[in-house]
């Protein structure tokens, strides 16, 4: 009895400090060229775009997080800080300039044909923003499918065929559950490589591009994912999610290959969590109708609650494919927004990641001795994915480009950025670790229900 009224105290004063969270801008910052040492540290803004993130205000003095380009090309983020009555560009620019320098990119092969496939369920709004950034795509040879799961009105149908015509196609799967939804979109396109993000982002214009071009310079590459960045952080769950790291995976392309285990990743393929995300996934269509699609016991809409996405990278890695992560491929997401939302995603992400685990184990049983052997450090990361986070910086090995205090004003130790992993901007809740826990404890039940369930509506999980 007391022992709950004493987490209960806990959760109100982690609730109130999470409510003290205050807003930051979202920006983006192109510098022109190529960085040279000269113009480190300086203020010059000759040529220097500054402008809000997608349906942002324009930039003001306060907090700002920062997406730096350099000529157009996603290099890093910062989080900025603009005195009262200061210039937001030369203030921000010269912030910029003391972003560790990157490799120049390789130039790019001509795309394949490719498909975006979108799942949906009644959020037409937000379908719209979302659309409206995959038709403005670069890429020259591409299709997009809207696949309505689960439908009980006509607002996604009527939106489709009002507003986009013959340049979207809409399917309806009445099903519910993600993986199920994505595997009829993947029966219904028709490009050599196949795209998927959310409803709830917008894509960069080069999305597209830069996703699916890998697949034409590499025959071996079986998956691609892609840098995923904050829409807005309005909101105290925005920008904790966010300051724990959100979905971005760092500005350095990389190559994971079954015949080459990297030597960083000693779980390795089990923790494809650091892959990338389902919000910006694409697959060499073949391989991935070769391997059965996702396991339509996973995802969110199911018991399962997600894991989808994860299912699907280890299965291509499982066929001695490789998987590309390629930083430019940009999405920006709206994170969800209040500490309910929170409670949430942090259950079902606790979830979905032993829900796939056994998914890969039930479908994969070759799979087991390595996984076995696997146990003692995956016991060890779970600990760590659930631990309680304090607000000091983690190993400085940020995702941001910078790592944790890049681009703040006397940014050390102590000083995060948001979008850097562990930067621990603000302290994660005692409360929401636990969530985590119980929704991992929960992950391998919820995926067995789900696969009895798809049995009364004539499916089989995969």
């Amino acid at each position: 009895m007391a022992g709950g009224r004493r987490a209960r105290q806990e959760t109100r004063r982690e609730i109130e400090q999470f409510l003290s969270i205050g807003p930051v801008q979202v920006a983006e910052l192109d510098l022109p060229g190529a960085r040279g040492a000269e113009d480190r540290g300086t203020a010059d803004t000759e040529g220097v775009e500054l402008r809000p993130g997608p349906g942002g205000a324009p930039i003001t003095s306060g907090s700002v997080f920062v997406l730096v380009r350099r000529a157009g090309r996603p290099v890093g983020t910062l989080l900025g800080q603009v005195p009262d009555g200061a210039d937001p560009v030369a203030v921000l620019a010269g912030l910029a300039r003391e972003l560790p320098p990157q490799a120049p990119p390789e130039p790019l092969p001509v795309p394949p044909s490719a498909s975006v496939v979108v799942a949906t369920r009644e959020r037409a709004g937000r379908l719209a923003r979302a659309l409206d950034s995959l038709l403005a795509q670069d890429h020259p040879d591409f299709e997009i499918v809207v696949v309505d799961n689960a439908p009980v009105t006509e607002e996604t149908r009527e939106l489709v065929e009002r507003k986009y015509g013959e340049r979207v196609r809409y399917v309806c799967e009445p099903v519910p559950g993600l993986a199920i939804a994505h595997n009829r979109g993947l029966a219904a396109v028709h490009g050599r490589v196949v795209a998927f993000t959310d409803d709830d982002v917008v894509a960069d214009p080069r999305w597209l591009t830069e996703l699916t071009a890998p697949f034409a310079a590499d025959p071996g590459l079986g998956c691609a994912t892609g840098l995923i960045l904050p829409a807005r952080l309005r909101t105290p769950a925005q920008v904790l999610l966010e300051s724990h790291g959100g979905f971005a995976k760092g500005f350095v392309p990389r190559t994971y290959d079954p015949a080459r285990p990297p030597a960083d990743e000693p779980l390795f393929p089990f923790t494809a969590g650091r892959f990338g995300s389902g919000a910006n996934m694409a697959f060499r269509t073949s391989v991935l109708r070769a391997v059965g699609g996702f396991d339509p016991a996973t995802g969110a809409g199911t018991r399962a609650r997600g894991g989808d996405d994860l299912y699907g990278f280890v299965r291509v890695l499982a066929e001695g494919r490789r998987l590309r992560y390629t930083p430019s491929a940009l999405v920006w997401h709206h994170h969800r927004e209040t500490w309910r939302d929170l409670e949430t995603q942090a259950y079902g992400y606790g979830a979905g990641l032993t829900a796939y685990l056994t998914a890969i184990l039930v479908n994969r049983p070759a799979l087991l001795p390595a996984f076995l052997a696997r146990v003692p450090g995956g016991l060890a990361h779970a600990r760590g994915l659930t631990a309680v986070r304090g607000p000091e910086a983690g190993d400085g090995a940020g995702a941001a480009g910078g790592g944790a205090g890049a681009g703040v004003p006397g940014g050390g130790a102590g000083a995060g950025v948001p979008g850097g992993h562990d930067s621990r901007t603000h302290p994660w809740p005692r409360r929401l670790s636990r969530l985590q826990r119980r929704g991992m404890l929960y992950g391998p039940v919820g995926y067995l229900r789900a696969r009895r369930a798809l049995r009364t509506v004539g499916l089989e999980a995969r």
